[in-house]
């Protein structure tokens, strides 16, 4: 049976009822398609649920009404399945992949992953897409048979949106399209730039929000100064939060207007047959150049006002503290962990070593900021317990 509108769909979109499978076989599913079920497993994910507790650019206990990798998540779903829609791709599998692409971040945002990559440094690095494969290949434990989620090659490749040739050498068939230098789905790099449009845009009304960024300094990029003064042609006399919120969400539909005419001319011209003729393509979808260039102009005014904001340092110095000092504390002590997280001997010294560092960086990267936090205190203050 069939949960998809293979009419609907283009022939150069991703079908679940031809996906190239799961790690271990599993009965089909009986009530939906099988990227409704990896959908589905990944909203049920401990992972996912987490993601409610670590950072985008505020950790979590400065504000309530900032975004969380959470809900940027949803945001990015939101925008990557109305677009899928438009360009007649598999909505439910850019869906999956939007809700799962930041499973494996650090608590601390990217502070926390740059530390914990230094501190990987001898054992393999550490990066957060592989991280976030790791965890629904390996690291959800829900299921008898298996470990991880199982989830299919389509949803598993479109979270894997970037990965060093080392890396990928050692995945197997997951990891090949970058030794060979081809594409991934259609629905795989919606989601990435779906991502990218989630992001720039919250994070200018997380910063305005959280008085870092001034409409003053906004205004003279003028990406964001063109949709302000529609906002108000639009809305005489409009201020404040409205004023804001209209003019962000004009930003967010131009990304969205301009991604969907490029991707189409651009599969136009390719005119791709198949999902295999889209991973022989070059990259189909896209901004237009001009668009591209708005938005990293928005990218870089962001890191140079609101990242690398005095009180955005001043945190991310704490997390650089904070998850260096506990890798080694867990590296020196490994009976500081809990017993799952603990390597007992393997008979080869160097391996153990090696194995008991990846133990601590999942344990690490699985931590929500608070608990990062909290284990912190455990660890180097005698107060707590």
């Amino acid at each position: 049976m069939s949960f998809e509108a293979p009419n609907f769909l283009a022939p150069y979109a991703a079908q679940a009822a031809s996906t190239g499978g799961r790690r271990f076989d599993e009965a089909p599913p009986g009530s939906r398609s099988e990227y409704q079920r990896d959908r589905d497993r990944i909203v049920h994910s401990t992972a996912f649920r987490r993601l409610e507790y670590k950072t985008q650019v505020f950790v979590n206990h400065e504000g309530d009404l900032f975004r969380t990798r959470l809900t940027h998540s949803i945001e990015v779903a939101q925008i990557a399945r109305s677009c899928a829609r438009n360009l007649r791709l598999n909505e439910d599998l850019v869906e999956a992949i939007s809700l799962a692409h930041d499973l494996g971040h650090t608590p601390f945002g990217h502070a926390g992953q740059d530390e914990l990559n230094s501190c990987m440094k001898d054992y393999g690095g550490f990066e957060h897409n592989l991280q976030s494969l790791r965890v629904v290949d390996e690291l959800e434990q829900h299921y008898g048979a298996f470990d991880g989620l199982n989830l299919t090659f389509e949803t598993r490749e479109g979270i894997l949106k970037h990965c060093s040739l080392a890396n990928a050498r050692q995945l197997g068939a997951i990891g090949q399209r970058f030794i060979d230098r081809k594409q991934p789905s259609l629905e795989a790099q919606l989601a990435n730039l779906a991502d990218e449009i989630a992001y720039n845009n919250h994070d200018v009304d997380d910063g305005l929000r959280s008085g870092l960024l001034t409409l003053a300094q906004l205004s003279e990029v003028d990406f964001f100064a063109r949709h302000r003064r529609e906002a108000e042609a639009a809305y005489p006399g409009i201020s404040g939060r409205r004023a804001i919120n209209e003019t962000v969400r004009r930003m967010i539909n131009a990304l969205i207007v301009d991604l969907l005419r490029t991707s189409q001319q651009r599969i136009a011209d390719a005119a791709p047959a198949s999902l295999d003729d889209v991973r022989n393509a070059t990259p189909l979808i896209a901004f237009s150049p001009a668009m591209a260039e708005d938005a990293s102009i928005l990218k870089r005014f962001l890191r140079e006002n609101l990242y690398r904001h005095y009180q955005v340092n001043r945190m991310t110095s704490k997390a650089h503290r904070i998850i260096a000092e506990l890798f080694q504390a867990f590296t020196q002590q490994p009976n500081l962990l809990p017993p799952d997280y603990q390597v007992r001997d393997l008979g080869d010294e160097t391996l153990r070593i090696q194995k008991q560092a990846r133990q601590v960086a999942d344990y690490i990267a699985g931590m929500t900021d608070r608990y990062a936090m909290r284990e912190h205190r455990r660890l180097f203050l005698v107060e707590e317990i």
